[in-house]
């Protein structure tokens, strides 16, 4: 059974007791924005909560997993000390493969941060969505390697190799399911929460007549930063500099290629959640923050824990309604 107390304007309240249902968290895609998932999770936590499912599509996946293998705060810490170019620093240049970046320096880091787990062995069940290269099918790693499965599902096409899984090359799963809703009914979710990062596709606008928008989505970065990112070494000082250039108020080829995946699974979350719509839908306000801005940590966590309250009262009546279709008695 679960208790839940809401109080109202006068600071009185109601508690309800209930039988709780299955939860199943959707964790979509959105780059640098994912962090927003972790304060999502940190209220959910706070609300005495916990996912008995948890689906993940690209970032969604890498903090879904996090939360499942007991290295959430881990994951928090390190993005919480990330500046403004050091990600790039955790990034495998290379001059010949399938795509930008290896995954070397990421995947020690992962594993330091939520060790060497099988899926299979997780306590929480947890799946991370990939796209088949060969034949666009989309893939449910719901076995084998955790770390393995996180590299597939957050491929994104032309930036990291794609990830042999079984004999499969695989990308991110933001080509087929960005937001993985459809996941979590099948492994028998009763309430599906779905944390969708790609709905706030005007808050570039807001936020500039606020006066809160950052660099955005364009790869501004001074000499000096860019020295800082790319260090001394020749030729990967000379290609990344290219990559970063840009004219002014254009987009770096770099940051054209993660911007169009945006638009993509912006495009397609909209027609997957309008055939399969989650019961509740969390979308932090995060649009004015740059895809690849992940040094915003601080911002996008207190964001997706400010949206998960927002809805927290929605949450608790769509789950003491589905307690009650199931004739569990409940008392105020």
């Amino acid at each position: 059974m679960f208790d839940f107390f809401r109080k109202n304007g006068d600071n009185q309240g109601e508690t309800y007791t209930f039988e709780r249902p299955k939860i199943g968290l959707a964790l979509g895609s959105g780059v640098a924005r994912g962090w927003a998932h972790i304060g999502v999770l940190k209220a959910l936590h706070d609300a005495g909560l916990k996912p008995d499912v948890v689906a993940g599509t690209s970032i969604g996946a890498v903090v879904g997993g996090a939360e499942v293998a007991g290295g959430l705060d881990a994951l928090e810490d390190w993005a919480r000390s990330l500046a403004k170019t050091n990600f790039f620093r955790f990034l495998d240049f290379k001059l010949l493969g399938g795509g930008l970046f290896g995954g070397a320096k990421l995947t020690d880091l992962m594993i330091r941060s939520f060790g060497d787990k099988e899926i299979e062995d997780l306590e929480t069940p947890f799946v991370a969505i990939a796209c088949e290269l060969m034949t666009g099918h989309e893939i449910w790693l719901r076995e084998g390697n955790l770390i393995n499965a996180l590299q597939a599902s957050f491929a994104l096409p032309g930036v990291f190799e794609p990830v042999s899984v079984e004999g499969r090359w695989l990308v991110d799963g933001a080509l087929v399911n960005p937001v993985p809703v459809s996941v979590c009914r099948a492994m028998g979710a009763e309430l599906v929460i779905s944390v969708n990062l790609a709905e706030d596709i005007y808050g570039r606008a807001r936020a500039e007549r606020e006066g809160l928008a950052g660099t955005g989505d364009y790869g501004v970065f001074t000499e000096n930063e860019k020295n800082k990112m790319l260090g001394d070494k020749l030729p990967t000082k000379t290609v990344m500099r290219q990559l970063l250039s840009h004219k002014k108020g254009a987009p770096s080829l770099f940051a054209n290629m993660v911007a169009s995946l945006n638009i993509v699974q912006n495009r397609l979350s909209r027609s997957r959640l309008a055939g399969d719509p989650p019961d509740i839908s969390i979308s932090p306000k995060c649009g004015h923050i740059g895809l690849m801005e992940f040094h915003r940590a601080d911002e996008l966590i207190d964001l997706g824990y400010q949206a998960f309250e927002e809805q927290k009262d929605e949450l608790f009546d769509a789950m003491k309604i589905i307690g009650f279709r199931r004739q569990i008695d409940f008392k105020k």
